[in-house]
C-alpha cells in the first residue's frame, strides 16, 4: 500500500516574514526622516536667502544699528522684507506706530499662509502650532504646500516636515545675518550701502510679476511712493502700499468679470482655430 504525500499548504501572506534588508521595500517613515526631507526641500532656496541675510546685516550696521539689535531682529522678527523696511524706517527716525503699521501691512500675507496650512495642524498641541507659525515664511510655505495633501503615515509626521524646512531657513538666516553684521562693521560709514535696499527688492519683486494685476500693483505703488516721498513720518510708504493693493485688486476684479472671461475664452478659441486651419 502506497502512501500519498499530502500537498504542501500554500503560503498565505500572514506566514511570510518581511525582509527588512530588501532594497525594494520602501523605507519606514519616521519623524526624523520627515524633518530631513523638509530641510532638503528648502536647501535650493537658501541660495537666495543667504545673500539677502548678508545684505541685511551689512545695511543694519551701516545704518548705525547696534550689532546685538540687528541679530535680535533676525531672531525675533525673522522676516527679510520686514527687517529691511524696519531698518530703513528706524534710520529715518520714523515713529514707532508708523513702523508697526507698516511692518504689519507687509506681513499680512502670512495670515493667508496660516489659514492654508491650519487644517493640517488642527490636531497638534499649541506648542507645535506656535513653533510652525514662528517658522512660517514665504520660502517655507512654498515647500509646505507640496505636503498639504498627504495621507497615511506621511500625514502623521507632516508637522516634522514643516519643522525641518522652517528650521533650515531660520538657521541659515541667523548665520547669514551674523556674517553680514561682522562684515558691515568693517565697511566705512560713508559707503552708500542703502542703495542695495531698492536693488534687493527689485530683484525679489520683478520675477513674481506674472499677472496684469501684479504689474498694476507694482507700478501704482512705485509711482505713489515717488509722488508721496515728501510726506512726514514716511507715510508715503503706507499710501503707496494701499494704492498698489487697490490698483491690483481693481485690475484683478475686471479680469474676473463674466464678460472678460468670455472674451478671453473667445480669443483663445479663435487662436486655436487659426492654428488648426
Amino acid at each position: 500500500m502506497r502512501w500519498k504525500a499530502w500537498p504542501a499548504r500554500p503560503a498565505i501572506p500572514s506566514d511570510e516574514v518581511p525582509d527588512v534588508n530588501d532594497p525594494a521595500r520602501p523605507p519606514a517613515i519616521t519623524a526624523f526622516g520627515e524633518w530631513l526631507a523638509g530641510a532638503r526641500a528648502l536647501a535650493p532656496m537658501l541660495l537666495g536667502v543667504v545673500p539677502f541675510g548678508l545684505i541685511y546685516g551689512v545695511l543694519a550696521v551701516g545704518a548705525g544699528m547696534p550689532a546685538w539689535l540687528a541679530c535680535a531682529m533676525s531672531a525675533i522678527v525673522f522676516g527679510g522684507a520686514s527687517q529691511m523696511i524696519l531698518t530703513q524706517l528706524w534710520t529715518a527716525g520714523t515713529p514707532a506706530v508708523v513702523i508697526t503699521l507698516t511692518v504689519a501691512m507687509v506681513n499680512l500675507r502670512h495670515a493667508l499662509y496660516s489659514a492654508t496650512i491650519a487644517p493640517t495642524l488642527a490636531h497638534l498641541p499649541r506648542r507645535w502650532k506656535a513653533l510652525i507659525a514662528y517658522l512660517l515664511t514665504d520660502e517655507a510655505f512654498a515647500a509646505m504646500t507640496h505636503r498639504l495633501g498627504d495621507t497615511g503615515p506621511r500625514a502623521q509626521y507632516r508637522h516634522w516636515y514643516y519643522f525641518g524646512g522652517g528650521f533650515a531657513l531660520w538657521a541659515s538666516w541667523q548665520v547669514s545675518t551674523l556674517a553680514g553684521v561682522l562684515v558691515g562693521a568693517q565697511v566705512p560709514r560713508d559707503w552708500p550701502l542703502d542703495f542695495f535696499l531698492p536693488l534687493t527688492f527689485i530683484g525679489i519683486i520683478v520675477p513674481g510679476l506674472k499677472h496684469r494685476s501684479h504689474v498694476a500693483a507694482a507700478v501704482s505703488a512705485s509711482v505713489l511712493a515717488v509722488a508721496c516721498f515728501g510726506l512726514p513720518h514716511k507715510l508715503g510708504l503706507m499710501v503707496a502700499a494701499l494704492g498698489g493693493i487697490a490698483a491690483g485688486m481693481l485690475v484683478l476684479g475686471r479680469g474676473n468679470r463674466p464678460g472678460a472671461r468670455r472674451a478671453g475664452a473667445a480669443d483663445r478659441s479663435g487662436s486655436v482655430g487659426k492654428e488648426a486651419a
